[in-house]
């Protein structure tokens, strides 16, 4: 199976609720698999960049269309160090 092609079932509410709801440990980006984007928030959210980030990323999965949101996180795995905000590779 050719890694462009995975299915990964990943809940676009789920994604943003971990988002607004645990900010500052960027624990929506441990959710959608980009591990490192977490741990730079989790570290980042001791000066409080981190959680207006995952604000702001919570707030754009709110609003990110379902195929948009497929496309980017259950169609294919996401980098390590990949934002919300980033356009897609």
């Amino acid at each position: 199976m050719p890694t462009d092609s995975i299915s990964r079932e990943k809940s676009k509410l789920t994604a943003a609720a971990l988002a607004l709801l645990l900010a500052p440990f960027g624990a929506h980006h441990y959710y959608l698999g980009s591990h490192t984007s977490g741990f730079l928030l989790l570290m980042l959210s001791c000066f409080c960049v981190g959680s207006v980030v995952s604000l702001v990323e919570g707030m754009m999965l709110l609003v990110m269309s379902d195929d948009e949101f497929d496309e980017k996180y259950n169609q294919r795995r996401p980098q390590p160090m990949e934002f919300v905000f980033q356009e897609r590779p």
